[in-house]
């Protein structure tokens, strides 16, 4: 399963705040700023929790499971046509719809800090091959000492990557493994999460009723 841990804290702030201030309002006010309370929470609490705490991305041997804000998306590997990273990390299911994938967002700071990281880590590399070259080592010249340095942020088996990517490498290398497998094979199904639609479209209807009539 993965999910955005900066999404979840960010999630579980937010949610703590809009409950202090609507319960704080229905305990404190009385009157029409109960029910505007009233129908704020009704409201805002669905809608924190479908863009914060909710998007999942769950992957196993037979299918793709995306949990985004008000949809469930189950793509066998079968029908995964691809898995693109640009702006936004999204699947592409063979018959062209696409679905992002909430839960695996993309930064683009964070691609950059990976970005120096193999710069400097090639640069090391470098730096020592030509120091061993110079001192005659044999074989020295190739710098796999230096494979594995700042910080550990390069892997020996591959350049530095931002966090998510790796999440889209790990996905990416399941689809091509699986994507042929008979049990891997089946239909694209979407689910709205209407346990989270409804109640924010009640306390919407609820909340411009209550500033309709004053």
């Amino acid at each position: 399963m993965y999910r955005s841990p900066f999404g979840i804290v960010g999630g579980v702030m937010l949610l703590g705040i809009v409950l202090w201030l609507g319960i704080d309002a229905l305990v404190q006010g009385s009157g029409r700023t109960q029910w505007l309370a009233l129908a704020s929470l009704i409201l805002l609490v669905p809608v924190v929790v479908a863009f914060t705490l909710r998007p999942a991305v769950f992957a196993n041997e037979e299918r793709l499971r995306i949990r985004n804000p008000l949809r469930v998306i189950v793509l066998p590997w079968g029908q995964v046509a691809s898995l693109r990273s640009g702006y936004s990390n999204e699947v592409v299911a063979k018959g062209g719809a696409r679905f992002q994938l909430w839960a695996v967002p993309v930064s683009l700071r964070a691609r950059k800090k990976a970005a120096r990281r193999q710069a400097r880590a090639e640069a090391e590399r470098s730096g020592r091959g030509r120091g061993r070259g110079g001192r005659g080592a044999g074989g020295g010249g190739l710098g796999f000492g230096g494979l594995g340095s700042v910080g550990g942020s390069v892997d020996a088996d591959g350049p530095a990557r931002a966090e998510t990517d790796k999440v889209m490498d790990d996905l990416r290398a399941l689809m091509e493994a699986r994507e042929k497998a008979e049990s891997a094979q089946g239909d694209v199904t979407v689910r709205w999460a209407y346990e989270l639609i409804g109640p924010a479209v009640a306390g919407a209807v609820l909340l411009v009723v209550l500033l309709v009539v004053g």
